[in-house]
Parts: C-alpha cells; sequence; structure tokens
C-alpha cells in the first residue's frame, strides 16, 4: 500500500522542527527530508527525536546533491548517495532519491549505475533516481545531466517522478510514467504550468490541480498498477512567507488531491 508523505522542501525557509509539525498538522501519512546544510537533517538522532515527537515516520531521504548543499557529506557524489543510504537506514526510512549525476562528474557518472545497484542490495534500500530538465543557453539546449537528464535510460530498477521537472523537460508527466513501467517507484507530487518544449524554465512545484500536467491521470494510473511506493508532496510555499495557516491549507490541498485521485491507493 502506497504512503501518502510531505517533503521538507514544502516548507521552506521554515526550518526542519516546523517541516515535521506541519506534515503531522497536515494529516500526511510521513515526510522526505532532504539533506542540506541544516545539520538536524544529517543527524539520525534528531531525526528520530522529531519523528518520535509528531508521530512522522521519515519515510525517504533526499541524497544532498542541490547547489545549496554542495559540500554535504563530501564533494564525492557516490559518497553522497552512499551516507544518505546509510541515514535512510538509519531512521528506518526505505527510500533514497537521488539525482543523474552531471556530465563533468566524469568517474561518478562511469560508476553511477553500479554504485546504486551495490548500495541498494547491499542495504535493502530503494535508491529512485529522480527526472531532471535539459536547460537552454543562448537559445540552444542542453542536457547537463549523463546520460540524460531522463532517469529512463539508466538501467536502475527505481525511478521517481517529479511533475514540475516533468514541465521544465517539456514532457507530459503520463508520457514518462507509461515509458518507465514498473520502474515508477517514487512520486514527487506538484504539478508545473508548461508541458510542451520552449516554456518558461520555472522549476514552479504548483500544487496538483494547478497546472497543465495530467497529475490526477498519473496517480490513477498508479493506483491501478497496484503502486506501492510513497507520493510525496513537494510543493513551493515560499509564497506563504511565516503564514503557516495558509502553508498548511495548501498542504492539505495536495493531500485530498492525491487521495481523491488515489482511492485504491488508500
Amino acid at each position: 500500500m502506497a504512503q501518502i508523505g510531505m517533503g521538507t522542501t514544502s516548507v521552506l525557509p521554515r526550518r526542519l522542527r516546523e517541516a515535521f509539525r506541519l506534515a503531522a498538522e497536515a494529516g500526511f501519512d510521513g515526510i522526505e527530508v532532504m539533506i542540506t546544510s541544516d545539520r538536524g537533517t544529517q543527524d539520525p538522532s534528531r531525526l528520530a527525536a522529531l519523528s518520535d515527537e509528531f508521530g512522522m515516520p521519515v519515510l525517504s531521504i533526499h541524497a544532498p546533491v542541490l547547489l545549496f548543499s554542495s559540500h554535504v557529506f563530501g564533494r564525492n557524489p557516490l559518497v553522497k548517495l552512499r551516507r544518505s543510504v546509510e541515514l535512510a537506514e538509519a531512521v528506518g526510512a526505505t527510500t533514497v532519491v537521488v539525482h543523474p549525476p552531471y556530465r563533468w562528474q566524469r568517474r561518478s557518472a562511469a560508476l553511477f549505475v553500479e554504485t546504486v545497484r551495490r548500495l541498494s542490495e547491499r542495504h535493502g534500500m530503494r535508491i529512485a533516481v529522480e527526472n531532471m530538465f535539459p536547460v537552454t543557453r543562448g537559445g540552444i539546449e542542453h542536457d547537463p545531466f549523463a546520460p540524460s537528464w531522463n532517469p529512463g535510460v539508466l538501467e536502475v530498477d527505481a525511478l521517481t517522478l517529479d511533475f514540475s521537472h516533468a514541465g521544465m523537460s517539456g514532457r507530459s508527466a503520463a508520457d514518462l510514467a507509461r515509458e518507465w513501467g514498473s520502474r515508477l517507484q517514487h512520486v514527487h507530487l506538484c504539478d508545473a504550468a508548461c508541458t510542451a518544449p520552449g516554456g518558461a524554465l520555472l522549476d514552479e512545484h504548483l500544487v496538483p490541480g494547478r497546472g497543465a500536467q495530467p497529475v490526477a491521470e498519473v496517480l490513477q494510473g498508479l493506483a491501478e498498477s497496484g503502486f506501492a511506493g510513497h507520493i510525496i508532496a513537494e510543493i513551493n510555499t515560499r509564497a506563504c512567507g511565516r503564514d503557516d495557516e495558509q502553508r498548511v491549507a495548501w498542504l492539505r490541498e495536495t493531500l485530498e488531491f492525491a487521495r481523491s485521485h488515489s482511492r485504491v491507493l488508500r
């Protein structure tokens, strides 16, 4: 049975403790923690304490792959992944989300699939590689990821579908879901205005239903297929500022959307 959780990215710029509190207040089943420079996100004891305090299990861990966490767990992407898996194991999470390596990380890119497979087998961990997006410079589209922003081309067993990233790549998330089949095992639930190439390069992470991605269609398809992974709300609530009442309303709207279109998953 799938669980519907909330990502800590959904409450930025609020801090870690508020993320657990808001996830519990909004009624989620658990939480995905993105590892950042915030020491609490790297500390299994701190995460376990917050999980116990708010009754929010840590469902998944997002490896520190973003620019603002470039020095967290070292500079080697494969070491970052290993330490993320170890943290996930320590807090009882069953999934680690990671991005494909960048093209300039040649050695890491060459060893990426082998490392994912080895760590997954050794720790019994689902390592789900997330779809990213190309970038355009000077009117020319470039793919900064190796071998592609689309992890479906990698020989890995588990993939994460992010609807906002699908919009940025000019793809329908429904098309990606069909291409990936049973390898789609983790979801970052959100929406995006763009579904075609040439749109604005904005990582919107809208509340689902407020954009143009076929979010309901994908959730319904997963329900019919017996999906048993995690659906993690990853919406951008920065516009809420410190208004947690509005933030919780957006989170509850996202949760209700997920549940209403995933009846079989409940």
